[in-house]
């Protein structure tokens, strides 16, 4: 309930300049010559949005085991009108973004992950491999919900280079800019996936262990 909160908080910061459809309020403005551009990331907007609350909603335990067949339900929300057509998306955005080379392969190589293994862990759900479909689905909630630590990053970051604007990037703060964001990128879903894997595998480790101990 608590990443609910937080989840439905940042989507009302996020969705304040995008409501009126005026490209002059965009935090991110279009690349030149990429008139696609607005649109798409409105779109990406909408249905990264439907992902992020629909996977906070299959991630809550006791929703998954109050309520199965919501949960599938809610599965089928979040993979088909959530994650494929942001993360589809995803890769025109990314790879055109203004804020950089480095952001750029960020961007689209989280967008392939995000597909991969919410594709795996659906086709895993059909399988009836249940185990297999949940470490999957772990994974792609984490990945959709790197967007709210790639926001932290980039508040650390800033914080911590913005003095080094004179002397580390010769005043030019569009460099800064795109050195802020190529790191806040990269951390924003790294790390988190990194910490989800050694999860999984400890969590398995100590459920594989526990009938020798008994």
């Amino acid at each position: 309930m608590p990443v609910l909160v937080l989840v439905i908080a940042f989507l009302v910061f996020s969705w304040a300049p995008y409501v009126t459809l005026d490209p002059g309020r965009s935090r991110v403005q279009p690349p030149p010559g990429v008139p696609f551009y607005y649109p798409l990331l409105v779109a990406h907007i909408v249905f990264g949005s439907m992902a992020i609350v629909t996977g906070c909603l299959q991630v809550w335990p006791w929703l998954r085991r109050r309520y199965p067949e919501m949960h599938r339900r809610l599965g089928r929300v979040y993979t088909f009108a959530g994650v494929l057509p942001a993360g589809v998306l995803g890769l025109p955005l990314g790879a055109v973004t203004p804020f950089g080379p480095v952001l750029r392969a960020s961007n689209v190589l989280l967008a392939l992950v995000w597909l991969g293994v919410t594709i795996a862990g659906f086709r895993a759900a059909r399988r009836g491999r249940i185990v297999e479909h949940r470490r999957w689905m772990i994974r792609s909630v984490v990945l959709t919900l790197s967007i709210i630590t790639n926001r932290v990053w980039a508040v650390v970051w800033f914080i911590a280079l913005s003095p080094q604007l004179a002397t580390t990037f010769g005043g030019n703060e569009v460099l800064m800019v795109q050195a802020i964001a190529g790191l806040s990128g990269w951390l924003g879903w790294v790390i988190p996936l990194l910490l989800a894997e050694w999860w999984l595998e400890t969590r398995q480790r100590t459920t594989a262990a526990a009938p020798v101990v008994a």
